[in-house]
């Protein structure tokens, strides 16, 4: 237990490090905020006037989120990438701190900008017409399900980076997994119409799950014309989606952690 409240001791540390750093960085604050609000202006009024309307609008927006909470994963693959690169991993390699702390601090760090996004993201979705639907409860549970969610995406995101090692490399890494899951999902598009294989992939996409939770939790309705694929994974996509998250958090942090601890040892 001491062990364990040490790395939350230092991964505290090392957050509001990495949170002073974004400070002195406003590009990274301002990339992080314009990319959503960039997609809910283009699929809001440029496809969807052709989707839906208004009634698309309210669909989209749990797609929005998911999304943004994939993406936010990139800034932690170039952030850890950007530390590996420069140099400071080998200075925190002799402090006495668990790595586990290293790569904690920058994911929760991240997490923190990714809030602040899902706040943005949330009041440009007011401007165009969205709503929540439901009571305080059940929005607390869709806000809870997508920060498991971008938690879960940022340790991905640190595996990455950590097997990318270079800045240059973690950019286009990044984002070579980043489309294909969020857009081959049914955040913002019905499966139905796809290509057998891809329809299979978007059902049990966690991104679908996510999206397709969130929109339940909020009271949001599928447009007719968006007819979701019959598989269990949409029919139960708030316990999905929260299987999926811890899912791919026991996968990935083990896998982060040891590839950093063979670079820290090398």
């Amino acid at each position: 237990m001491s062990e364990i409240a040490a790395v939350l001791r230092n991964g505290t540390v090392l957050t509001a490090r990495n949170m002073r750093h974004v400070a002195r960085i406003p590009g990274r604050i301002t990339t992080g905020l314009v990319q959503p609000v960039m997609f809910v202006v283009l699929f809001a009024y440029v496809f969807g006037g052709s989707l839906g309307g208004e009634e698309y609008r309210r669909f989209l927006m749990a797609g929005i989120f998911a999304q943004t909470m994939v993406f936010n994963a990139s800034f932690t693959t170039v952030g850890l990438a950007n530390d590996l690169q420069k140099g400071i991993v080998e200075r925190f390699r002799s402090l006495p701190m668990s790595p586990a702390a290293v790569i904690l601090g920058r994911t929760a760090s991240d997490m923190v900008v990714g809030l602040g996004t899902l706040v943005v993201t949330s009041l440009c979705g007011l401007l165009i017409g969205w709503r929540v639907e439901e009571g305080l409860p059940r929005a607390l549970a869709a806000y809870l399900v997508l920060i498991l969610f971008g938690f879960a995406m940022s340790w991905v995101g640190a595996t990455v980076g950590v097997f990318a090692r270079t800045v240059e490399v973690a950019q286009s890494a990044g984002l070579i997994w980043l489309f294909p899951l969020s857009l081959i999902s049914t955040a913002f598009v019905s499966a139905e119409q796809m290509p057998a294989p891809l329809r299979v992939f978007a059902a049990w996409n966690p991104v679908s799950a996510v999206a397709t939770g969130v929109r339940d939790l909020l009271g949001n309705p599928v447009p007719a014309s968006l007819p979701q694929p019959d598989a269990w994974s949409l029919a139960n996509p708030v316990l999905y989606a929260v299987v999926s998250s811890l899912a791919i958090l026991a996968v990935f942090m083990p896998l982060a952690l040891f590839r950093y601890r063979r670079l820290t040892r090398g």
